[in-house]
């Protein structure tokens, strides 16, 4: 049997991920105290928005010191790339072109990203492997 794929993270959920990516496994107490400041969020919701996404196989839990300890199941590269590649299918008829169009065209880029794009461009074109990009651009650009 297969195991049951994850489902995409809601916005609140991916808010918790970036606590988690960003600090490592946290207490329900910490994974609070980093959101509080950008959010008016209250502890018990962020403890049930955890108890919720480990039902979902966002995170995964363990005890220490008596606490719940949570941590993300996926690394934050697996989850961009998931998410990546479902807006792409989504809202882009699979067209990558259409994609980089619409998320260059919304914002003022600076010439270091636009330089970072064209040598992963390059690097694509090339025939190097991007682990950032794999499987995301399947569409000629």
């Amino acid at each position: 049997t297969r195991p049951r794929p994850i489902p995409d993270p809601t916005d609140a959920e991916l808010d918790v991920l970036r606590v988690l990516w960003k600090l490592g496994p946290c207490t329900v107490k910490e994974v609070f105290e980093a959101l509080r400041p950008a959010k008016a969020v209250g502890y018990t919701t962020v403890l049930k928005q955890l108890q919720v996404m480990h039902r979902k196989g966002l995170v995964s839990r363990s005890e220490r010191f008596r606490a719940h300890v949570y941590e993300p199941s996926q690394p934050q590269e697996h989850t961009q790339q998931h998410l990546a590649r479902s807006l792409l299918r989504q809202a882009f008829d699979g067209s990558a072109r259409t994609l980089l169009q619409s998320a260059l065209a919304g914002r003022r880029v600076s010439s270091s990203e636009l330089r970072e794009i064209r040598r992963l461009l390059d690097e694509l074109e090339g025939g190097e492997d991007d682990p950032r990009l794999v499987g995301l651009l399947d569409t000629p650009i």
